[in-house]
């Protein structure tokens, strides 16, 4: 699992448009990092649309808000046209790379047990640094959260 003061994971994925996003091209930003599910679900409806909502005040703070998830590229199409998204969503159909970083768990449903995505959010500073992280997050307000901490790292 991540880690606090540990250098994030280097990775490539594709975005919702089948192009190639290294971690490592994003130096220099600070980079939101959402993990998330499934596309066009209630919750990960309501937090991609918020961190939309909420992406011209973080790139006012030089940070990019990328979700990524184990949903094919054009499920992220879809889900961006028909939420009219702004964030950037990769595709993990693998889950090697969710693997890597300690994301994809066993879960508990109903009874059932399966693998899936822990809901996780991650800061990761301009070096490359993992300077927050929420597990098991709750939705609602979460962005604004986010934000919060984001401009507390940066003050």
């Amino acid at each position: 699992m991540v880690q606090i003061d540990n250098v994030a994971l280097d990775f490539c994925l594709p975005n919702q448009d089948d192009v190639e996003i290294c971690l490592r091209d994003l130096r220099g930003k600070w980079i939101v990092l959402y993990f998330y599910p499934k596309d066009s679900t209630p919750g990960c409806t309501t937090e991609a649309c918020d961190f939309s909502d909420a992406a011209p005040d973080f790139s006012m703070l030089n940070a990019i808000i990328i979700g990524i998830s184990a949903d094919s590229t054009k499920k992220h199409r879809d889900f961006i046209e028909k939420k009219d998204l702004s964030v950037t969503l990769l595709s993990d159909e693998s889950t090697s790379m969710l693997q890597e970083y300690g994301i994809w768990q066993l879960k508990k449903n109903y009874g059932k047990e399966y693998m899936g995505i822990v809901r996780t959010t991650l800061i990761i500073d301009p070096q490359g640094v993992i300077k927050a992280i929420w597990k098991n997050v709750k939705v609602k307000e979460h962005a604004k959260e986010v934000m919060k901490k984001l401009q507390e790292l940066q003050a």
